[in-house]
């Protein structure tokens, strides 16, 4: 399977697993639209990709049997018009590519020379949308069907028509097909049937008769080609078609992609949908002998891959499922073979009211499977029976009150019953079926303790789970109707001790067993046992509505969300489940996937409180299809006919598909942070890199993603969704957990993100190597969340005559507490302030010196003395510190200031003083780097440099008593500008190492540039397919077969070796500086225990030698260090920035992948 994003090509393989096997970057700055390929021999094809105004060879090689090679066969052929589909032709032996183009027109494309051999143009030269050739084996024979901007279908023929009398030699139009009222973005023809299938703008799909187009001498079909069907089922516009025997698939704007059965009923018959927002824009549809693949290329990133059938297995289950419902007559019945069968009728004690819940078990020492029905009524009386033998049922009494709720427990060949009765008492017994010397099937029921629950308003249970721990310890995690969650605890096999209702300590499983309920199940019943511990109310006053436990996580659920906790007497670290959330959502039924944010399943009910079932009703993977059963107004309602089979033709479909690439976000990321890298070594002395990173997009979510560099995987590790509004920066704190001599443990990384409605979330993320699915596993805990309260409503009402929110406020995070407290806030800017960076300062004394540059829409960065403000507020947090005042104001741009980016350095020998280099970028395209020294009042001596720590030291320096130090002497040192330094506004601005920025704008450029101490230079350029960037990260990182020390390595890490290594260039007097570790703009902490390395600075390099390279072209095995980009925006792409020195080794693979070509009319 091969796939194109941007300008880099893709190949996967499908079998036996589909996964990654190679990536090339073929287009430069050009994105992929299509791929053609061409069969030439055994393990090789040759492919025409094609995109823009770009068109170029590609050769993919299968060597020996296994390796997949992808490797570029010419220049880059740019093209005057872009290029709408691209053909071969199969006749000759000289390999010939037909091109439509955007106005009509078409050319024959020499590829070997790469110049055009003929071209001609339609008479009618309008703009096109989409185009679809038609070809034989001869220009003559080609037959163009295009989609013009005037909403009609044009068909001609470059090759042939009447010359005469037409002096420009225009092709004439053959036939044209009208009906749709918007543009039309994507053809399709089906030769077998004749029939062409076009999507529109108008979202529908039609189908058009045209008959025979194409082939020998170019056959343009009916004299009057008729519309067959009109398809309607897209929420937006359609995107793509593409027509097959028997079915029609159509993928669109909306997210979705419709499987059609036009030959038949014409109806939509199923429904893939695995992206996120933003559409689907690719199809492909395969076929097969075994199996029919389709795969979606989505507005989010991500690459699906269906399989719709073949030899693949129904699943015809749910044609013999039998629901079974409970009247208030106390009349249990069971839908079979169409009709309701009576099963039970209870006594008058059951009328009016009763509960009932199911469960299918296992007979002991059988293979056969039983179903156990369970009821209760408002006396105390439990009736249990099995469904195939209701008369050999037993009848048990749960006090003299009213049973609230019935739970069933399935283990093994056994199931437990709770019942819960009046008083908060929940009795229990354990049922196991066998057959008896009859063969008939018999009950054996044991009484177990009692639980009692504490005192409340709604006394009983709704959800319960039972743990077996390794310690043969038994726990019980129960929710209650009170929104609690309880946790009671016993031991297996232990005696049981006799004792009054207040025992605490009531022994556990009895071992008496009897048919009927005796002397001495009461006395068992008697024994309470009380919960060992208890969060009351976690789940609001609503309820619990289920428990789950998987890997020593617990998952409960209620009408207020989702919770995860972690069980305590597991010692070993839990991996985060993928799972589903099944709930009601208005009047729908949904299941829900959180992590790609989507519908699995829909189903119009009425909304909740009512009875249900969902089928399958087995807990596990959710399959993708189901049906819903539920009461409304008294009927029993089914989503879909039990009748009838559901297999993988059902409506819903296989949700999600099988994903190659996983999608991030469906709209414009706004930021990115870098986490660090963790590492694997499973596969002996060979490390396995991942680069974590945090986005944050316009669809308000957080995705945490790891990304492998040199084969361009990406794995969503998950997604966060607690934000309101756009997220519009990001940032982190990280260490490992456990110290850094050791990848057992995970990464542990303080999350804070911030966007619109002044809301903010701090999270911790947990990140292990999980070495089961060879892929790092993430754990996300809430910590603390902000929103202005109605207090700071009412003071920013002050303040009504300006539009914005010109304030600047100083926070402070409290992990253990769970919460975020205003220490300061001011007026000071007047303006929106765009931008905040930190810097960090320690003298030989141990003082700390906290800066804060704040940049607002004026052009103008202040910049502020935060050590007063943090050394008072450790007094005395509870109320807020003085504003503090600006030390200086900087005008810097003449418009908004987009991104800063801070580092510092000593100042020679000069005594006391350093200097701290602020680099900035704004809207009207400069870039502005000033240099401010920082003098201590005193005289004394200021010291290296601590770097950008503001987050990372924030914690601690405000639980620490801090000296407070004298008042700085803050002045403007230099500023240099670079006036036009973009062709657009700047929009992110990093710092690589202290001597070289990167930063982004919306022109797709990335651009490196040299600090020196009074100017600036540019040093080189990428070009981003990325349109809209507004985040970038940038890092450097070692790679090779060298020894690597830790697992894992953070972000604070790869920064402390910068501040090693800048002191080590300062030391080396008049010899060239040193390569350093990146650092991205994020807090710094110290390292130590590492040793200084060294390379080649890039400072007396040409200009040219900064290029981007596709991150699969780089193999990891030259022991250098490598520096990456990570561009966000509409989409996001990494890029390698080439060492100069790997300039020797590549140059000439480098200069085959920049070869480039102008295609021109070749002159007869």
């Amino acid at each position: 399977f091969v796939a194109g994003e941007g300008p880099v090509l893709s190949v996967y393989r499908l079998k036996p697993r589909p996964k990654g096997c190679a990536s090339l970057s073929v287009l430069h700055h050009y994105r992929i639209h299509g791929i053609r390929p061409r069969r030439w021999e055994p393990n090789v094809c040759d492919l025409a990709v094609f995109g823009g105004k770009a068109v170029r060879l590609v050769r993919f090689r299968v060597e020996d049997g296994e390796h997949l090679r992808l490797e570029v066969l010419g220049p880059l052929m740019e093209l005057q018009d872009w290029a709408l589909d691209v053909r071969w032709l199969s006749g000759g032996k000289q390999p010939l590519l037909c091109v439509a183009l955007a106005h009509n027109s078409a050319l024959l494309l020499d590829v070997t020379k790469g110049n055009a051999v003929v071209q001609r143009s339609c008479l009618e030269g309008c703009l096109l949308y989409s185009s679809l050739l038609l070809v034989h084996e001869s220009w003559v024979d080609t037959v163009i069907v295009g989609g013009t901007v005037f909403n009609q279908l044009v068909l001609w023929k470059p090759g042939g028509g009447d010359k005469s009398g037409n002096p420009e030699n225009k092709a004439q139009i053959e036939r044209r097909l009208l009906g749709h009222t918007g543009v039309i973005f994507s053809i399709s023809y089906l030769q077998e049937k004749g029939y062409l299938a076009s999507a529109s703008d108008d979202r529908s799909v039609r189908v058009w008769g045209v008959g025979t187009l194409g082939g020998p001498e170019g056959k343009c079909g009916d004299l009057n080609p008729v519309c067959l069907r009109i398809l309607y089922g897209h929420q937006a516009r359609v995107f793509s078609v593409r027509l097959s025997l028997g079915n029609i698939f159509s993928a669109g704007e909306d997210g979705t992609c419709l499987v059609w059965d036009w030959a038949g009923s014409g109806k939509v018959v199923r429904t893939l949908k695995g992206h996120r927002a933003g559409g689907v824009r690719a199809l492909t549809v395969s076929e097969g002998e075994d199996a029919r693949w389709v795969a979606t290329g989505g507005a989010d990133g991500g690459v699906r891959l269906w399989r719709v059938e073949g030899n693949e297995k129904k699943d015809t289950s749910w044609s013999q499922c039998k629901p079974v419902v409970c009247t208030d007559k106390g009349i249990v019945y069971q839908y079979s073979v169409g009709k309701w069968e009576v099963v039970w009728n209870g006594t008058p004690e059951f009328q009016s009211y009763c509960v009932m819940e199911m469960i299918t078990i296992t007979v002991k020492e059988s293979t056969t499977k039983v179903d156990l029905c369970a009821v209760g009524n408002l006396s105390g009386c439990l009736q249990i029976f099995p469904m195939s033998n209701p008369q050999s049922g037993i009848l048990l009494t749960c006090g003299s009150g009213k049973i609230h709720s019935l739970i069933w427990q399935k283990e093994k060949e056994r199931a437990y019953l709770l019942a819960s009765a009046a008083e908060g008492r929940v009795y229990r017994w354990c049922v196991e079926t066998k057959f008896s010397e009859t063969c008939s099937l018999a009950l054996s029921i044991t009484a177990l303790p009692s639980f009692l629950l504490p005192s409340c308003a709604k006394r009983w249970l709704t959800a319960a789970v039972r743990l077996q721990r390794r310690s043969r310890e038994v726990l019980w995690v129960c929710g209650d109707r009170r929104g609690s969650l309880l946790l009671f605890q016993e031991r297996e096999n232990s005696k049981q001790r006799k004792g009054d209702g207040d025992d605490e300590e009531g022994g556990p499983e009895g071992e008496g067993k009897g048919k009927l309920e005796n002397e001495g199940s009461k006395e068992v019943h008697d024994l309470l046992l009380h919960p060992l511990s208890c969060l009351f109310g976690v789940h609001g006053k609503q309820g619990v509505t289920s428990v789950h436990e998987y890997q020593g996580l617990f998952y409960s659920t209620g009408r207020d969300g989702c919770r995860i906790l972690i069980l305590e007497p597991e010692k070993e670290e839990g991996r985060e489940a993928r799972f589903v959330i099944v709930g009601f959502h208005a009047v729908h039924f949904v299941v829900w996937d959180p992590v790609r944010q989507e519908r699995l399943l829909a189903v119009p009910c009425g909304g909740g409180h009512r009875s249900w079932s969902l089928w399958p009703s087995h807990k596990g993977i959710w399959l993708g299809y189901g049906a819903l059963v539920f009461i409304k107004q008294g009927a029993v309602l089914a989503s879909q006919p039990p009748g009838e089979a559901m297999g993988w033709d059902g409506k819903t479909g296989k949700a999600g598909g099988t994903g190659l690439k996983d999608g991030v976000h469906g709209r414009g990321i706004g930021c990115v942070c870098r986490l660090g890298r963790i590492t694997d070594f499973g596969n002996g002395n060979q490390a396995n890199h991942w680069e974590l990173v945090v986005t944050g997009g316009e669809d308000t979510s957080l995705s945490v993603l790891a990304v492998h560099p040199f084969s361009g995987n990406i794995k969503v590790l998950s997604v966060i969704t607690d934000h309101i509004s756009s997220i519009r920066t990001v940032t982190a704190i990280v260490r490992p957990e456990g110290g850094s001599e050791s990848q057992s443990k995970p990464l542990s990384a303080l999350l804070v993100s911030a966007g619109g409605r002044a809301q903010i979330q701090v999270y911790r993320l947990l990140i292990v190597w999980d070495g089961q699915r060879r892929a790092p596993s993430c754990q996300v805990i809430q910590v603390a969340s902000h929103r202005l309260d109605k207090e700071w409503e009412r003071r920013r009402n002050r303040h009504k005559m300006v539009k914005m929110d010109p304030e600047t406020r100083l926070f402070s995070v409290n992990e253990a507490k769970g919460q975020i407290d205003l220490l300061w806030e001011t007026f000071y800017h007047q303006r929106c302030v765009l931008s905040v960076a930190t810097c960090s300062l320690e003298d030989d004394k141990g003082n700390r010196y906290k800066l804060l540059f704040s940049a607002a829409t004026d052009g103008k960065i202040a910049v502020w003395n935060l050590t007063d403000s943090l050394s008072s507020s450790t007094d005395n947090l509870s109320s807020a510190a003085t504003s503090p005042v600006p030390c200086l104001n900087v005008p810097a741009h003449q418009s908004g200031i987009n991104s800063l980016a801070v580092w510092a350095e000593k100042m020679g020998q000069q005594q006391g003083s350093c200097l701290v280099t602020v680099a900035s970028g704004g809207d009207d395209g400069q870039l502005t780097v000033s240099t401010i020294g920082v003098q201590h009042s005193e005289g004394g001596k200021i010291g290296s440099q601590v770097g950008f720590s503001q987050i990372s030291e924030s914690q601690p320096l405000l639980q620490k008593q801090l000296p407070c130090p004298d008042r700085l002497q803050i002045h403007l040192h230099s500023q240099c500008h670079i006036p036009l330094a973009h062709a657009a506004p700047l929009t992110a601005l990093k710092v690589l190492r202290p001597d070289l920025l990167v930063s982004t704008s919306s022109d797709q450029r990335v651009c490196l540039w040299k600090v020196c101490s009074n100017s600036i230079s540019h040093y080189g350029a990428l070009c981003s397919h990325v349109a809209d960037a507004a985040g970038l990260a940038v890092w450097e990182s070692e790679e090779g077969n060298q020894k690597v020390k830790i697992g894992f390595e953070s972000e604070q890490e790869n920064a402390g070796r910068l501040k090693r290594d800048k002191e080590t260039t300062d030391e080396k007097s008049g010899k060239e500086p040193v390569e350093v570790e990146s650092e991205t703009g994020d807090p710094v902490s110290k390292t130590t225990g590492e040793k200084e390395e060294t390379g080649t600075s890039p400072r007396n390099q040409p200009e040219n030698h900064c290029v981007g390279k596709p991150a699969s072209a780089v193999k990891p095995e030259t022991g250098l260090r490598e520096r990456w980009a990570l561009v966000c925006g509409q989409g996001f792409q990494l890029l390698r920035v080439k060492n100069p020195e790997m300039d020797a080794e590549k140059n000439g693979e480098k200069g085959k992948l920049d070869e480039r070509i102008k295609v021109t009319l070749q002159e007869k």
